[in-house]
């Protein structure tokens, strides 16, 4: 199995600063996308952001230019920095991966969520 660990949630000012993180482990063969959504109370849980493999990043319209995600491969962890953070950037944040595990009975492929981070920001 694969577990992801989120961190770095937190009360913020608008206009200010948070990163969050998180980390999976488990037995992994690849992590083929991972990437950070998020849910407002009475709201659908949207994207935030993706990386893929690769590198390549896709954002919500809503964060472009303020937000940036970043991945490192060989400690299959995800970064999200969020800058000028808005009210409306208030939810709790969920890291997903994409994972391909590898075992005796062959390779599987799985959609996997952490459990979640506060983020509010005060206006």
């Amino acid at each position: 199995q694969v577990q992801l660990v989120e961190s770095g949630g937190g009360l913020v000012q608008a206009g200010g600063s948070l990163r969050l993180s998180c980390a999976a482990s488990g037995t992994i063969f690849r992590i083929n996308t991972m990437g950070w959504y998020r849910q407002a109370p009475g709201k659908q849980r949207d994207v935030v952001a993706s990386v893929t493999n690769g590198g390549s990043t896709k954002y919500a319209d809503s964060v472009k230019g303020r937000f940036t995600i970043s991945k490192d491969n060989a400690k299959n962890t995800v970064s999200l920095q969020m800058n000028s953070l808005k009210p409306e950037d208030t939810a709790v944040y969920y890291c997903n991966a994409d994972v391909t595990r590898a075992t005796t009975g062959g390779s599987y492929t799985d959609d996997y969520w952490g459990q979640g981070t506060q983020v509010t920001v005060s206006s």
